[in-house]
């Protein structure tokens, strides 16, 4: 999918841009609302995600201009502001829907994620208790995990990462979402803590076991799934 990032914070958009690639999307970025106008007015996205204090045009005028020349592409706003008739005003003029920061980046993905299944008419999965992936299953009630029937011992970290991982089932994880997901921080590229616990994970989970399911995708992140 191709998205817009139309955010005048550089850090803030550099994060999103990083974040969002990792997860497959083409990402174009602009930081004040007159090129954000232009972008958006003027490109072919498939979502839009419009900050709502911009330099030059703010949000709203940004989202007036997409509207007025037709585009009905969707519009997750984001903003500092938290003030009901912000995000009332906001929907009114024509956002799908609204992001209050300082948000988590697994939210932002979980409502990117939304926003596309709904323009593509696409169906939310429904959640299930129990999970299951080759002679790999995962009972998220009872916290127990098996392989081949025999019980994993795995830490409350594990347990949660490897729950992450079999939900998403044959998609690449980058380190960004298993860092936020799962421990709920910022990734920081000087942290290891990803590597480590999917290290720990891969020995319970594959080394044991003739076949493996937990992978490395270089460049990329992390995937579980059954490959022949």
């Amino acid at each position: 999918m191709r998205l817009l990032v139309v955010e005048d914070e550089v850090k803030l958009a550099q994060y999103l841009h990083k974040g969002l690639s990792e997860n497959g999307h083409v990402v174009d970025l602009a930081h004040d609302g007159i090129e954000g106008r232009r972008l958006a007015t003027g490109g072919e996205y498939d979502l839009v995600l419009l900050d709502l204090m911009l330099p030059g045009i703010d949000g709203f005028g940004v989202l007036a201009a997409m509207r007025a020349a037709a585009k009905r592409t969707p519009v997750l706003m984001l903003t500092a502001r938290d003030r009901v008739e912000d995000r009332v005003r906001g929907l009114e003029s024509g956002a799908d829907d609204y992001l209050v920061k300082p948000f988590a980046f697994s939210e932002l993905l979980a409502r990117v994620g939304a926003l596309l299944r709904r323009g593509s008419g696409g169906a939310a999965l429904q959640p299930a208790t129990v999970l299951s992936l080759a002679d790999l299953q995962m009972d998220l009630v009872a916290r127990k995990a098996e392989r081949a029937q025999h019980r994993l011992d795995l830490t409350a970290k594990e347990f949660n990462l490897l729950a992450l991982l079999l939900r998403r089932r044959g998609q690449i994880l980058s380190r960004t979402v298993l860092a936020e997901q799962v421990w709920d921080m910022n990734f920081d590229s000087d942290t290891n803590v990803v590597e480590v616990a999917v290290r720990r994970l891969r020995g319970k989970l594959d080394d044991p076991f003739e076949f493996k399911l937990l992978h490395t995708v270089r460049g990329m992140g992390y995937v579980l799934e059954e490959r022949t």
